[in-house]
């Protein structure tokens, strides 16, 4: 039987090439350390900015503590959407050199840049100076994703293309979790800036990355076809066919859904829950073991929920999977911090219960991301079209941690209830979800076609081949 007639009977990874492995590894492990350099700073976020804050070294009375939590609320968003406005920037920028100068160059300096001023975030001693540490890390952070999701897409065949891309998007929950089990190892609430010095670690990947990984023939091929007059990397020309700009405009609507609500309520769940816990009597390091423990147990879901929406999205198709993925994360949003704030002595099970569905719900349509975008653009735009949907969405998602800061420290400063404030805010906050359907309403079906090509979409007045939307 010829290799034609026996790839349908083969499994997602069954006769692949070792190459593709390799370049499927380092772009999983970019990745990986990627999310990890993320998520320790909202692990460390609360107790960081109150070291940062605190007005003396003695003991502070009841009132200066909980102006000093609410003022750390307030900065701590500001510092998240600094970092997504940093992440949206490096996206843009990053996102044209995948195209113009090459995935993997990019990808190298970008891995450089999070590594490197991850570890300077742990010099700071002003929050000012902690919020320009952050941008500049979202300055790598933005631009390694659409690079190392464009090789990955480029290098498998697509027989395996889907599955191999919701495979990497999968390993960026071990990232989220490595950021639980460095922050436990080392004790992070009480030696915050230790932790930030971990994240240099990454740096070294870009050894391997610069000796193992070449260009994908797809992105060669399309380089030389652009000193035809085929430009690389242009944004402009991602708006400039109607077809490509409805696939631009709904995929910023479904990334902003995704964006705003992990960034700007899910990932928060770590301040929300060691406030609980030390409202109720429980002491400082049992609080924090249990946020470390809690947020470990939220990406393991997010492990699995990842995965089940490449899964689903195979089965079904993109836009049901979307669809289905945005309902249930509302849902968990909800259920997670109304269900933790109300169950009383029972809070730390619930937390860790509910801390799993969540998981397993907002981080599904990340993987939707990695998996769609690549199929909506051109090789000579596809860093750049993927870069700009993951990382545009973060200008206007950057909203949404602002939002949630100052809204639970208005509840917390006009009600003195803390633990209500973080549930009314999410509850408020959440609503960022309807933007997501509207945008998979929008979006085109992809599943079982191959990624698009300029021919696809006759760059110019002409009328598009590219499929027209499906109903689902």
């Amino acid at each position: 039987m010829d290799q034609a007639a026996a790839a349908p009977t083969l499994k997602w990874y069954q006769g692949i090439e070792r190459y593709c492995w390799v370049v499927l590894t380092v772009a999983a492990l970019g990745w990986l350390f990627d999310t990890m350099d993320q998520n320790l700073y909202n692990l460390i976020r609360q107790a960081s900015l109150e070291d940062l804050l605190k007005p003396h070294d003695g003991a502070l009375t009841l009132q200066e503590k909980n102006d000093l939590s609410a003022r750390a609320k307030e900065i701590g968003g500001t510092i998240n959407a600094t970092f997504l406005i940093g992440w949206a920037i490096g996206g843009f920028i990053f996102g044209i050199l995948g195209d113009r100068i090459g995935r993997t160059k990019t990808m190298i300096s970008t891995i450089l840049i999070y590594a490197v001023f991850t570890g300077l975030s742990g010099l700071a001693h002003t929050w000012q100076v902690y919020a320009l540490a952050r941008f500049l890390t979202g300055l790598g952070v933005g631009g390694e994703w659409a690079a190392g999701a464009s090789l990955v897409a480029e290098t498998f065949p697509p027989r395996s293309r889907p599955m191999a891309l919701g495979f990497l998007q999968a390993l960026s929950a071990i990232g989220n979790m490595l950021a639980a089990v460095v922050t436990m190892g080392i004790g992070g609430d009480l030696r915050w800036r230790w932790v930030y010095f971990v994240g240099i670690v990454p740096a070294f990947l870009v050894v391997w990355i610069q000796t193992g990984i070449k260009e994908p023939e797809k992105w060669l091929q399309a380089k030389e076809r652009a000193s035809l007059g085929k430009e690389m990397g242009s944004i402009a020309q991602i708006f400039g066919h109607p077809i490509l700009r409805r696939n631009t405009i709904a995929g910023i609507l479904m990334a902003i859904a995704g964006q705003a609500t992990l960034w700007g309520i899910a990932f928060f769940s770590t301040d929300f829950v060691r406030e609980n816990l030390l409202g109720s009597g429980v002491t400082p390091s049992a609080a924090s073991s249990l946020k470390n423990w809690m947020f470990f147990v939220q990406n393991f879901g997010s492990f699995i929920g990842i995965y089940v929406f490449a899964v689903l999205a195979e089965k079904f198709n993109r836009r049901r999977a979307f669809l289905g993925s945005f309902a249930a994360s509302w849902v968990s949003v909800l259920a997670f911090f109304w269900g933790v704030s109300s169950a009383g002595p029972s809070a730390p099970v619930a937390a860790l219960v509910l801390a799993f569905v969540m998981g397993f719900c907002t981080l599904m349509p990340f993987s939707g991301y990695t998996m769609y975008f690549p199929e909506l653009y051109p090789t000579r735009l596809r860093a750049t079209g993927c870069g700009f949907l993951y990382n545009a969405a973060r200008i206007f998602a950057a909203a949404a941690p602002i939002a949630l800061g100052k809204l639970s420290a208005w509840v917390t400063k006009s009600y003195g209830s803390p633990q209500k404030a973080f549930p009314i805010a999410a509850t408020i906050v959440s609503f960022i979800y309807i933007l997501g359907f509207v945008g998979t309403w929008m979006a085109p079906e992809t599943k079982g076609k191959p990624l698009p090509e300029d021919k696809d979409f006759e760059m110019g007045p002409a009328v598009s081949t590219a499929p027209a939307p499906q109903q689902t």
